[in-house]
């Protein structure tokens, strides 16, 4: 059974909106024409007045308008392209609540001569207390700390069994930590 339409007014803009012409750019024009305003205004509450970030929704929301411009009847275009926006937007706002706060570039303080003089205090202390070790236990942390090598590459280089880096690795680190409490160095 064929049902009559809802009643339309003739005019270009109903014209535009025809199946045929949808493939040319006057039925997004049309339709922004029609619906931009209150599409905008809309946003941009849910945006708590953001114009920028508002229009930026606006913008992908008129894209997939066009994007489905043959699914899109006249008569629900309003409706479809607020729930569009709505969506939008409230992605847009968990995007946003789910990274950390944005911090402006350069408020980092310069480093300054105490920083550069506590590295250099704690670098000697840390070779004092290194020089301390036997040359075992101070040949597995090179390795294994200062060179970055795998337990495997250090047993290697060494010329002992992986489990041997690794005892030694833990008796040197616990004798290293025994000379700087000595020498009153703290870990962070």
């Amino acid at each position: 059974m064929n049902r009559p339409g809802p009643a339309r007014v003739p005019g270009v803009v109903e014209h535009v909106f025809g199946r045929r012409d949808r493939r040319d750019g006057e039925f997004l024009r049309a339709l922004y024409a029609r619906h931009g305003q209150s599409l905008l205004g809309h946003v941009a509450r849910l945006c708590g007045g953001d114009l920028q970030r508002a229009e930026d929704i606006v913008q992908e929301t008129f894209l997939r308008a066009w994007q489905h411009r043959e699914q899109l009847a006249v008569d629900a275009a309003a409706p479809w392209l607020h729930t569009v926006a709505h969506n939008l937007a409230v992605s847009a706002f968990r995007r946003r609540s789910a990274r950390p706060a944005e911090t402006p570039l350069g408020d980092e303080d310069p480093p300054c001569e105490t920083d550069e003089l506590d590295r250099a205090l704690e670098s000697w202390q840390m070779a004092a207390a290194l020089r301390g070790l036997s040359p075992e236990h101070r040949a597995v942390l090179v390795q294994v700390y200062y060179l970055r090598r795998t337990v495997a590459e250090a047993a290697a280089v060494l010329g002992v069994p992986q489990g041997t880096v690794k005892s030694r690795c833990y008796y040197a680190l616990r004798a290293l930590r025994n000379a700087l409490d000595e020498q009153g160095v703290t870990a962070p």
